[in-house]
């Protein structure tokens, strides 16, 4: 299977494509998505997009960790970082693709 990255300017061309919108407005569109969910990401909401998952932002505390190379122990700075829970449809949808099965849009 080859790997292949989804861009924001493929995001835009589907947007276009299917919506009908002008290249411009679409790109708009799909920017403006984007920031929506980073701002409030920002503020430590939670955002839930339905049939698709949830993007959270969780903190992590301070900690004791190991290189690898040297084997030294380092202390790891409290932070903040970016989780993603996919649902359950995304999941059977993947699932169901992967293992050769119809996906529940695919027919």
């Amino acid at each position: 299977m080859a790997r292949q990255t989804v861009t924001r300017a493929q995001l835009s061309e589907a947007v276009y494509q299917e919506v009908g919108l002008s290249r411009n407005e679409s790109t708009s569109l799909v920017e403006t998505v984007l920031e929506e969910i980073c701002q409030a990401l920002v503020k430590g909401e939670m955002v839930k997009i339905s049939s698709f998952g949830s993007f959270g932002v969780r903190r992590k505390g301070r900690r004791i960790g190991r290189n690898p190379k040297t084997g030294q122990e380092v202390p790891i700075s409290p932070r903040r970082v970016l989780v993603f829970r996919a649902s359950h449809l995304m999941k059977d949808k993947i699932n169901a693709a992967l293992s050769g099965g119809k996906g529940i849009d695919q027919r």
